[in-house]
Order: structure tokens, then C-alpha cells, then sequence
């Protein structure tokens, strides 16, 4: 079947041209690009360790630790309104076309009451992104505990701004203080996917002359057990994982590691003793660093380099901006949303069709409304009610079909990379920041390390 190069090769998606001959070292994100997680477990476990921490470090009343985890209740992409408890999904634009009040849906007509614009300004303190798979347990638990707070029961807890604080804060100690890494470190089968193919096409990349290396938030310790379990067992062509990453960079603090000018600290493995680099950097392993130095001290064209994270804003966006390197997104969400795009095709059909009906009628009824007050006659009017009653009844029909389209995805909003008939502001991101983007790392891999990605063509809407 000839392949369509316009859009994409096989599972990678172009949003800008990007020609692989002209890459010499491909830079990877460790969790949720190169290590793969098994992300509903994970976040159920950050949940309760977020619950935990609530109740006995931040005073939280008991009643918190009886709430469940529920992986639905929020997607990559969401807007968290921490002055007003709401949960915002954007269009491309920041236009709200869903919110939530904690789990409560908000009905279109009183969403004005709520905000002036149907738009919002994302520069606003008050606006938290959900940029990761790592938040969406903190997502979803911000959404319950806005119903606690509002339910009858009348629980004392904070205002909305410091339960997103406090959140925050419970989180970030969860990272730190072995909460979630020394359980997951214990066990490995349960939160970390294998995958042999992913090293194979590594190897595969490196015969082909790429130099990969790894830029990483998690410490050396961390990121040591999670590549010996996941790189280690399925080497073919090296010895350890060591060899087969050039520069392995741990603790980097992205995003400030695309902007900021930390110096790079030596690892030494065998103590784990750090020392920092006063010469240029050699292949092995680091804590900190910048991206600066790494490409000057590589005698690197920015052009060359390609990164691969899974994080919008600290992987791909900052980057972008601040380093110049090509960048590539893992989404994992992806998968799924393909598969059911195409289980989606009867009710997106039906809705095309129907669709079809509607916009003539609507045509012809604004025409109808314009020419009676251009001539102050009322002689239309039972053409008019005609016309509204044809298109309720075609409203009628297109409502459910488009609620059995949103479910196929997620009960709550839907596809994440789109909002109704637009792309949504996740999407826009995406196509902004990122070079191309596809589900796992493999997708990439799998495909010749020799690839000219092209980018379409995009029609405006005069074309």
C-alpha cells in the first residue's frame, strides 16, 4: 500500500518537515518516553499517596482518604482554575468549550456568569495546565476535593487556590521523599513496561551512526534502576546502557536545563561521587547542566539535534523556545485515540450527514429572518417556524450521536486533541511546538533512521 507522506510514515505525525540524514544525536526524556509506565497504577498511586500526606501533614479531615481514584476524570491538556474550583478544556484558541465545577458539569448558559470572555488568558496566575500523564491523579483528586468542600456535608476545608496549593505541595514531597519512587523501585513489574523493541531499534539507530543520549528530571539513583531494568536484559550489540547512550544527564531541572546556565557535575558510578566539569563534556554520565553548553561544547548545529519528551511544556514547548533543537513528542494517549477514531466513523458519518441537512436550512433561515426585517413584513413567519421545527428535529438526532462519539473516548471531554469540531488547545500546542509527534518512542524507531518527514500542506480557509 503506497504511503502517504504528506501527513505522516506509518505512526509518526508530521507537523513540520524534518529530515532524519540531518540528525546526529537524538536526545530522550526517561519517564513516559523511553521507560514506559503503567500510567493508571501510577497515578493511582500518587493518589493515595497525595491522600495520605493531606490528612497527616496538612490537616486535611479524614473523609479525604475515603475518596477513589477515578483515571477518567481527567485527560492531558485540561485547565485547572484554581480561584473558582473549575476544570476548563480550551479550543486552540483558550476559547472554554467545557468546564467542570470540581465534578459538576457547568451548563453553557452560565458560563458568562463566571467569566467575562469565552476566552481566558493563560499567562494568568490563576491557571494551572494539566501538561502531563504524572498530573492527572492531581487533577482528578483537585476535582473531588472541590465537591467535598461544596457538598451538604459542609467539610471545612481551605479556599480553592491553597487545596491547589496544598495539592502541589503533597505532590512534590511524594516525588521527593521516596513515596512513589521506593515503591516503585520495589516493584518494578508492576509500574514499568518492558520493551525489548524499543532497545533493539535503539541499537538499530546507533549502527546507523545517531548518537542517543538521555536528559532526565529523575536522579541518578532512579534513573540507574529503572534503565537496568528496562535497557539491560535486552542488549544485543552492548554491554550495559552506559555504552549505549552517549550522555546520560540526570537531574537536569527541565525546563530550567533549555534556558538556565547550570553547570554539568561528573558522575562517578561506581561511588556515585560527584565532582563538577571544568572541561568540555566527554560521553558518560552527569547531574545538571544546560542545553548551551551541551550543543557548543558538541561543536553542534542546533539543526542536528533531536529531542523526544513526553511533557508539552518542560519537554517540548521551553525547549523550543529557549534551545532551537527539533523536537518530538510522545503522546501515549494516541493509541487509543486512533483505535477509537475508527469506531468513531459510523457516528461521524451519520453526523457529516446530517450536518449536510442542517446548515442549508440554517442558511435559508437567516435569510429568511434578514429579508422580513429588511422589509418590516411578517408574511414568512410560518416559513420560519417551519424551518426552526426541522432543525430541532435534526438537533435532536445529532445530540445523542454526538455523545456516543465523545464516550468513545472519555465520558467526561471527550478526544484530547479535540474540543467538538475544533482542535483543542492541547492540539494547538502540539502543532506549534513539536516537529512531529506519535504514541511511544517505537513508532519512531521502527521507521529507517534514513527518513525525510514531510509536512503537508495546510489549506487556510479561503482555500
Amino acid at each position: 500500500m503506497p504511503q502517504d507522506w504528506s501527513f505522516g510514515v506509518n505512526n509518526v505525525f508530521v507537523n513540520r518537515t524534518l529530515n532524519m540524514k540531518k540528525i546526529s544525536h537524538i536526545g530522550l526524556d526517561m519517564d513516559h518516553t523511553l521507560v514506559r509506565y503503567n500510567s493508571e497504577r501510577f497515578e493511582a498511586l500518587a493518589y493515595r499517596a497525595m491522600q495520605t500526606k493531606l490528612v497527616k501533614n496538612q490537616g486535611y479531615p479524614k473523609e479525604v482518604l475515603d475518596l477513589k481514584f477515578n483515571f477518567n476524570r481527567a485527560v492531558r491538556g485540561l485547565v485547572i482554575d484554581k480561584r473558582r474550583g473549575n476544570i476548563i478544556k480550551l479550543s486552540r484558541f483558550a476559547a472554554i468549550r467545557t468546564i467542570y465545577h470540581g465534578l459538576q458539569p457547568v451548563p453553557f448558559k452560565h458560563q458568562r456568569d463566571l467569566y467575562s470572555s469565552s476566552y481566558i488568558d493563560m499567562r494568568e496566575p490563576d491557571f494551572d495546565t494539566v501538561d502531563t500523564a504524572f498530573s492527572i491523579s492531581f487533577a482528578t483528586l483537585y476535582a473531588q476535593m472541590v465537591d467535598l468542600k461544596d457538598s451538604p456535608l459542609g467539610f471545612k476545608l481551605p479556599d480553592y487556590v491553597t487545596i491547589a496549593h496544598d495539592l502541589n505541595v503533597v505532590l512534590d514531597q511524594a516525588h521527593r521523599d521516596g513515596s512513589l519512587k521506593d515503591v516503585v523501585k520495589e516493584n518494578l513489574a508492576e509500574y514499568i513496561l518492558q520493551d525489548p523493541e524499543t532497545v533493539a531499534g535503539l541499537e538499530r539507530y546507533k549502527r546507523h551512526g545517531k548518537k542517543v543520549f538521555i536528559v532526565t528530571n529523575a536522579e541518578y539513583s532512579y534513573t540507574k534502576t529503572l534503565l537496568d531494568y528496562t535497557i539491560n536484559p535486552y542488549l544485543k550489540d552492548h554491554k550495559h546502557w552506559s555504552e549505549l547512550f552517549t550522555y546520560v544527564i540526570t537531574y537536569a531541572q527541565k525546563p530550567k536545563f533549555f534556558f538556565d546556565q547550570r553547570p554539568f557535575m561528573v558522575i562517578n558510578p561506581e561511588t556515585d561521587a560527584m565532582t563538577e566539569l571544568t572541561e568540555k563534556l566527554t560521553p558518560g554520565i552527569y547531574q545538571g547542566g544546560n542545553a548551551k553548553q551541551f550543543t557548543q561544547d558538541l561543536d553542534l548545529d542546533m539543526d542536528e539535534i533531536l529531542y523526544i519528551g513526553d511533557h508539552i511544556y518542560g519537554d517540548i514547548v521551553r525547549l523550543k523556545k529557549s534551545s532551537g533543537w527539533r523536537t518530538a513528542m510522545v503522546i501515549e494517549e494516541l493509541d487509543h485515540e486512533v483505535e477509537n477514531a475508527k469506531k468513531a466513523l459510523p457516528f461521524s458519518t451519520e453526523i457529516e450527514a446530517l450536518m449536510a441537512k442542517k446548515m442549508p436550512l440554517e442558511i435559508q433561515l437567516d435569510s429568511l429572518i434578514t429579508d422580513q426585517i429588511d422589509r418590516g413584513v411578517k408574511e414568512a413567519d410560518p416559513a420560519i417556524d417551519n424551518l426552526h421545527a426541522q432543525i430541532s428535529e435534526l438537533d435532536k438526532k445529532l445530540s445523542p450521536l454526538i455523545q456516543k462519539q465523545n464516550e468513545l473516548y472519555n465520558p467526561h471531554w471527550g478526544e484530547i486533541m479535540r474540543v467538538g469540531q475544533e482542535e483543542s488547545y492541547f492540539a494547538y500546542q502540539v502543532e506549534r511546538f513539536a516537529c512531529v509527534y506519535m504514541a511511544k518512542l517505537m513508532d519512531l524507531l521502527q521507521i529507517s533512521p534514513r527518513t525525510y518527514y514531510r509536512s503537508h500542506r495546510r489549506k487556510m480557509p479561503h482555500e
